[in-house]
């Protein structure tokens, strides 16, 4: 294969890694880690569970209990764009409410486990990195433009 087949994904990819958002995901993640296991290992590697492709997207049932794995995902990612939105205002808060893990019987599914709300919460996931970091960054981009139109309010 060419390089000019492959250097424009790679640049993509390390746009995506230099992001302020997906920074403050890895951190995240290497945070939960607490035996060290992937201290050698890159932040692409430890963002390689986020990429899921479409083919592979659309063969995951969205019947039953989401995966654990996907559930990890989903509390990552949205903890990630509460830190980074607490980031961007000084003093760093802490979080009010931690995000539950979802449960059967939770907002997203009925007791009989179909889903309600939330039909793809099983198939959580990006096809690249760029996508990843361009969603966590609006995420974090539109909550803080509200909070500064609301503090502008309040000023007045």
């Amino acid at each position: 294969m060419s390089d000019a087949a492959v250097s424009p994904a790679v640049n993509e990819d390390e746009a995506a890694l230099a992001t302020p958002f997906v920074k403050c995901l890895v951190r995240l993640i290497r945070a939960q880690e607490s035996y060290c296991l992937w201290e050698g290992k890159s932040d692409a590697t430890l963002l390689a569970d986020f990429i899921v492709a479409r083919k592979k997207r659309y063969a995951i049932r969205g019947m039953g209990y989401p995966d654990p794995d996907v559930l990890w995902r989903l509390d990552m990612f949205y903890t990630a764009v509460g830190l980074a939105i607490a980031e961007r205002f000084r003093p760093v808060t802490s979080p009010i409410v931690e995000m539950q893990t979802v449960r059967p019987s939770g907002p997203c599914f009925s007791r009989s486990g179909s889903s309600s709300f939330c039909p793809d919460v099983h198939r959580f996931g990006f096809e690249t990195l760029r996508q990843l970091a361009e969603a966590g960054t609006k995420l974090v981009d539109d909550a803080t433009s509200a909070t500064e139109a609301y503090r502008d309010l309040a000023r007045a």
